[in-house]
């Protein structure tokens, strides 16, 4: 298939992706939040509750397996799952704006994610996400080294990926892990399990994002796509 083909294709599939997640959300929200979206959130059956975990896995599987069969390199399939991610969770909020007319503005706090705790930000933050993988996806797939395509990064470039990535991954879920942990040093008596973490997630309402810390990973991705530009203008310069 032909790289324009293979492209169109792949993000064929992201945005359907986007637009599938919505519906699931349109769906939810017209059974336990009629008169619009709001924390705290509303009690979920046990078998509700972990079948919105269980589909966000297979999310995270789908957009894998595509990757995987969209390059031969491990670098390259990286960079197509940092596409397909990043183009799923921008329509997604696009047909939420297009069917529900939500979030009233970029700065509106949303649940974002439920593994392996409760994520939660501003509609900007994961936006800010999505069109910086994207820049690391498309530096990798378009950088080479010489007449070769860049197969490999260095492990500078990768522990900036990494720890950029935790970091930010602390941001999204250090409100509720306070939270939690604020609950737990205030009820030393009581063992928290999974249904007493569900029960708690009712009774949550996200009172600070950390952009420090945020802003903080977002920059160690930004270093990682400069050095990888670097690498590629040295390569240039030596031929």
């Amino acid at each position: 298939m032909k790289p324009l083909s293979k492209t169109l294709c792949i993000l064929m599939f992201a945005i359907a992706m986007g637009y599938l997640e919505s519906a699931v959300v349109v769906y939810l929200r017209e059974i336990y939040y009629p008169e619009g979206f709001n924390f705290p959130l509303k009690a979920m059956t046990q078998i509700i509750a972990m079948t919105e975990l269980f589909r966000e896995a297979a999310t995270l599987i789908m957009i894998l397996a595509v990757s995987i069969l969209a390059a031969e390199r491990w670098l390259h399939r990286f960079a197509w799952f940092l596409v397909v991610f990043s183009v799923w969770d921008i329509t997604y909020y696009v047909f939420l704006k297009v069917l529900l007319g939500w979030p009233e503005s970029i700065f509106t706090t949303d649940i974002l994610f439920l593994l392996p705790s409760i994520w939660t930000g501003p509609v900007i933050a994961p936006l800010i996400n999505s069109h910086t993988m994207i820049l690391v996806a498309v530096v990798i797939l378009k950088s080479r080294k010489g007449s070769l395509p860049l197969i490999r990064l260095s492990g500078v470039i990768w522990s900036l990926l990494i720890i950029g990535s935790l970091i930010v991954l602390i941001a999204y879920m250090k409100d509720f892990v306070v939270y939690t942990i604020d609950y737990r040093n205030s009820h030393p008596s009581e063992s928290i399990n999974g249904q007493d973490l569900l029960n708690l997630s009712t009774r949550f309402v996200p009172q600070y994002f950390d952009w420090l810390l945020f802003c903080t990973g977002v920059c160690m991705h930004l270093a990682a796509v400069y050095l990888i530009c670097k690498v590629k203008r040295m390569d240039c310069v030596g031929k």
